[in-house]
């Protein structure tokens, strides 16, 4: 007689690092921000926009070092625009906000 043997089935959590304070944390808890074929950088919400991506804590200096510093541009290997500076930045503020 041969017996079944469960296996436990763990569920794979995907994990991702913020590009300022490195830390590796469940992807839903970070924010990603995406840089489309267009060149413009976009807060992807779902996490499903196609483009190259890079992944910020919600703490108010990943956000603040993102946004003046080029390591943002780095990760993203573009340039950003002062439009896309400022729309991120207001985005990073409102986070202050809700903390």
């Amino acid at each position: 007689m041969k017996l079944k043997m469960k296996m436990s089935t763990n569920k794979h959590i995907p994990l991702r690092t913020c590009i300022i304070c490195r830390d590796t944390k469940n992807k839903r808890q970070l924010t990603r921000l995406v840089c489309d074929t267009g060149g413009s950088v976009q807060i992807d919400a779902n996490g499903r926009k196609p483009g190259r991506g890079a992944y910020l804590c919600n703490m108010p200096e990943c956000w603040q070092g993102a946004v003046s510093g080029g390591h943002l541009e780095r990760a993203l290997r573009t340039v950003i625009t002062r439009e896309s500076r400022d729309q991120l930045a207001e985005y990073g503020n409102n986070l202050i906000v809700d903390c």
